[in-house]
């Protein structure tokens, strides 16, 4: 956008001159050259169009008139005696200057504070994280501004050339802590080995699971305060899950490994909750340091002389302002967020609670269940044992029966007879008549001639029963 014009004009005699007007912006005010006809030659004029519209200095003819007006919104940038012959250059020419004036202005704004800014950069003594996010976010003003182009070309490549320095002059030193720092992780990094190798050589051992579960714990604690680099802090941080898993389904079995997980999904809702916290504090220390900067830039105003200072200032503090209400809107939602959180881990706190109630009240189910089972094994075996027992004693009886009641063998006339075991009954038609056989005695030899003089004394045949066999007397 050009800052001079050149174009064709008469005074208030209605003179023909040649005009030159010239943006002042950061004065906001316009230089007026008029130049009347008869010195304003063919050459001059293609002077003017050529050398002075680029900015290079040329000499003016005698007669030539210079005046100095602040450009104004509501007024022409031409006094009243003063007409050009283009009318829609000048109407123009006064609403895009006032552009540029606005726009120069924020460049002086944007300039300053990148100023500040390396001030503060060139007074560190090592990288600081908060002056690099502090240079990000400046350069994202700016390249806003660039991109919907209320900034000048011009204006954006010098800052962008300052911008660049600052963020080399903080790489350089970013760079050279970490350095520092990997060096300084290393040593944090063998200190945790030593102490995860002793509680692996206690695992292995299968030393006392509670101690070892109580040291892992002082060591996570450790470990949230260490400085690690992040490939050094993930190996010692999967070590330590390790172990704490092993310990858990050593003490509980599976219900150490239902625990470690109703664990693990508290403790990743605890790690996201301390990095909000970590960012609220961040966001909370950001707020305060631009309502420190807005006061700074307030108590400039009121003691700056110049009006442009003091309008630029004015601006500054309207953009921080507005900086702070969007912070303040994004710290809304953060705060709002660590509530749920909070609510969260209050809910799995409770369930992995109720999770370890009822993994308690199935152990000792269990354990009931166990005891039951070996109580009935053992009756089973008790039960056993005496139908051994009763077997045996029953055989021992049946032997014994067996033994004292013999078959009886009587030899009559050469011919063998079975004494029966019962008495036999000698029924008569008139009356009934018992005749009891002898006991049977034991199979001896004296015994049995006592049986056959027994038998010898009976005279009749006896009548028998149905059902068991008869007897014959010698006779028969």
């Amino acid at each position: 956008m050009k800052r001079k014009l050149v174009l064709w004009g008469r005074d208030e005699q209605d003179a023909r001159l040649l005009i030159g007007l010239e943006l002042l912006e950061k004065e906001n005010k316009v230089n007026i050259h008029t130049i009347p006809e008869k010195v304003a030659t063919e050459d001059f004029y293609n002077e003017m169009m050529k050398k002075w519209r680029d900015g290079e200095t040329i000499d003016f003819p005698e007669g030539s008139k210079m005046m100095e007006r602040p450009l104004s919104v509501t007024e022409s940038i031409l006094p009243d005696e003063l007409r050009a012959d283009r009318t829609d250059i000048i109407n123009r020419a006064k609403t895009e200057w006032h552009f540029v004036v606005l726009s120069s202005k924020m460049h002086e704004m944007y300039a300053s504070e990148l100023e500040e800014l390396k001030e503060r950069i060139d007074n560190l003594q090592k990288y600081d994280k908060g002056i690099w996010d502090e240079m990000k976010q400046f350069w994202g003003k700016v390249q806003e501004q660039v991109n919907e182009q209320n900034l000048f070309r011009e204006h954006g490549n010098t800052l962008r050339s300052k911008t660049n320095e600052l963020f080399t002059h903080l790489k350089d030193m970013k760079s050279d802590l970490e350095k520092e720092f990997k060096s300084q992780s290393k040593v944090v990094f063998a200190d945790f080995s030593t102490m995860l190798d002793n509680v692996e050589e206690k695992i292995n051992k299968n030393l006392g699971l509670k101690p070892i579960f109580e040291e892992l714990k002082d060591i996570q604690k450790k470990f949230k305060g260490a400085n690690f680099t992040r490939d050094d802090g993930n190996k010692i941080w999967k070590r330590m899950d390790t172990y704490f898993k092993t310990v858990k389904e050593k003490r509980f079995g599976d219900a150490g490994k239902d625990q470690s997980r109703s664990g693990n999904e508290v403790d990743r809702i605890k790690r996201r909750y301390d990095g909000l916290m970590s960012a609220i504090n961040k966001m909370q220390s950001s707020i305060g340091r631009d309502k420190s900067e807005m006061v700074f830039q307030e108590r400039k105003i009121s003691t700056t002389d110049g009006q442009l200072e003091s309008e630029i200032r004015q601006a500054k503090v309207q953009m921080i302002k507005q900086r702070v209400v969007s912070k303040d809107e994004k710290l809304q939602d953060m705060l709002r967020t660590k509530v749920s959180l909070e609510k969260k881990m209050e809910q799995e706190q409770k369930k992995m609670d109720a999770r370890a109630e009822k993994q308690k009240v199935n152990a000792a189910k269990n354990q009931i269940k166990e005891k039951i089972s070996k109580d009935i094994e053992a009756a089973a075996a008790s039960r056993k044992e005496q139908e051994g027992k009763l077997k045996k004693a029953a055989d021992d009886v049946k032997a014994s029966k067996t033994k004292d009641t013999p078959k009886g063998i009587d030899k009559v006339a050469g011919a063998e007879k079975t004494i029966p075991p019962v008495a036999i009954v000698n029924e008569a038609k008139d009356e009934e008549k018992e005749t009891i056989v002898p006991p049977i005695v034991e199979k001896t030899t004296a015994k049995t001639e006592a049986v056959k003089e027994e038998v010898e004394k009976v005279s009749k045949p006896v009548a028998l029963s149905d059902d068991e066999n008869a007897i014959s007397s010698e006779e028969e």
